[in-house]
């Protein structure tokens, strides 16, 4: 869907709609700092952080990806492990780092965390953060881990601003009735006991009950990708495998894609991250596979799939 010319469109349309689906509003943008800096937002009353990657390569008009920090998560976690500001520097496009409530992101009401509990307007500041960033607007794209992989299904469920998500880890949890279609790349590992790839409930899932809320009980990842394909009216999807790497990629209309990488034997991490063996051991975290690079692997696929 194209962003509306101006706000009274995008009022209007909403009114005649009667949905909720949020498009970013009229920026007011300037050029951020080349190299790293840091913002903050206030929406709905609280004040909302963010890290942000500018690199020497990248232009007026670059292309942005949100990459989105799990559960236990920072900004500035997500920055130091998964490769990231390199991966800019390569391709000329900025990078922000959102820091959900108390490290968790509202996806449902029943997950996850303080940020569920407390009905945070997470998709409010996301939608905000995006519209204050000089980027293309027909490129910007979501990417995430675990609870940012399950929020960046929300987003493409609850906004029309991304041309693509890259979740890994994660599954959809959120109500979705009537998505706009976009482009999908999903990398899952069929051991992941957190977020099975077979769906159900994971290890760390409380069925949304007790005082912080977590209920991960989603599809099968392959039933889930079964949908989208469905929303973007692809054609049947074409399957390569390599090693322990299954790749599944749909064409679809406007040159979207959906594509499903899954690593056999893999557990719940990003591929290609840098280990962490003393948060591998106290958060009983599986060590990163070896068998992908995830952030080259998903820049790749946004990059070649823009907003129509």
């Amino acid at each position: 869907m194209k962003r509306p010319a101006a706000v009274s469109v995008a009022i209007l349309a909403l009114v005649l709609a009667g949905c909720t689906r949020q498009s970013a509003p009229q920026p007011r943008v300037s050029e951020p700092p080349v190299g790293k800096s840091s913002g903050t937002i206030t929406v709905d009353g609280r004040q909302r952080t963010y890290l942000l990657y500018r690199p020497a390569t990248a232009r007026a008009g670059a292309p942005l990806v949100v990459v989105l920090h799990g559960a236990v998560g920072t900004g500035r976690q997500a920055e130091e492990a998964y490769g990231w500001d390199a991966e800019a520097d390569k391709g000329g496009f900025l990078v922000a780092y959102p820091d959900g409530v108390n490290r968790t992101w509202n996806v449902s009401s029943d997950c996850c965390g303080v940020a569920a509990r407390d009905k945070v307007d997470d998709v409010g500041f996301i939608t905000r953060l995006v519209s204050t960033l000089p980027a293309d607007p027909r490129r910007v794209y979501a990417t995430g881990i675990s609870n940012g992989a399950m929020f960046a299904y929300r987003l493409a469920c609850d906004t029309d601003i991304f041309a693509a998500i890259a979740p890994v880890a994660g599954t959809m949890i959120n109500d979705c009735p009537a998505p706009e279609p976009l482009s999908i790349i999903h990398i899952h590992g069929d051991k992941d006991p957190t977020i099975p790839y077979a769906g159900g409930p994971g290890r760390r899932s409380n069925d949304g009950k007790g005082r912080l809320p977590v209920k991960i009980d989603g599809p099968s990842v392959p039933s889930l990708i079964d949908t989208w394909r469905r929303t973007d009216n692809c054609a049947p999807p074409a399957t390569t495998k390599e090693g322990v790497v299954t790749t599944s990629t749909a064409t679809c209309p406007d040159g979207r894609a959906v594509e499903l990488i899954t690593i056999a034997g893999a557990g719940h991490q990003w591929p290609g991250s840098r280990p962490t063996p003393i948060a591998q051991r106290i958060f009983h975290l599986d060590p990163p596979s070896t068998a992908i690079d995830a952030t080259p692997t998903i820049w790749q696929f946004l990059n070649a799939h823009p907003q129509h």
